[in-house]
């Protein structure tokens, strides 16, 4: 686990705009709003401050967040702060934090939601989902020291 990891809650602010790297690894962006509401104890009036966050996502999640998600949508985020600096072609220097995504669900306390399970790819297919389980894992995966082939999910 990072030593730096983070949980969101907020409100896509754009859609996912999927890349591909010069590898072909598939990269999508999106932006996520995270309102605070709180009440003035002085004032007693509801003051509300919102932050801004740049999301990424690498590989099938990628994919599926470019596919699933839309500017509105209400999604948890947990992932790891990363920050990343350049110079652009003026030569003024820039840095940006941003949260890398390790997964990404919907927020099913005001809404519904549907979820579609892909097919799990194989190793000459890619990346099996960021290493997790999974033939190539060695030793045994998680999936089948508990009785479940690597064909299925255990849940």
């Amino acid at each position: 686990m990072p030593d730096n990891s983070v949980t969101l809650v907020g409100n896509v602010t754009r859609d996912p705009e999927l890349r591909f790297t010069n590898t072909g690894q598939p990269t999508a962006t999106f932006g996520l709003a995270v309102n605070r509401r709180w009440q003035n104890r002085q004032t007693q009036e509801w003051e509300e401050a919102t932050s801004f966050f740049d999301v990424v996502c690498w590989r099938e999640m990628a994919e599926n967040a470019a596919e699933s998600l839309a500017r509105g949508a209400r999604v948890i985020v947990t992932g790891r702060l990363e920050q990343r600096s350049w110079e652009t072609p003026d030569g003024d220097k820039r840095t940006k934090v941003e949260v890398i995504a390790d997964e990404i669900g919907p927020s099913i306390r005001w809404a519904t939601a549907q979820v579609t399970k892909n097919e799990r790819r194989g190793p000459s297919e890619g990346p099996t989902g960021g290493g997790r389980g999974g033939p190539s894992a060695g030793g045994g995966g998680r999936a089948e020291s508990q009785g479940y082939g690597y064909s299925e999910e255990p849940f």
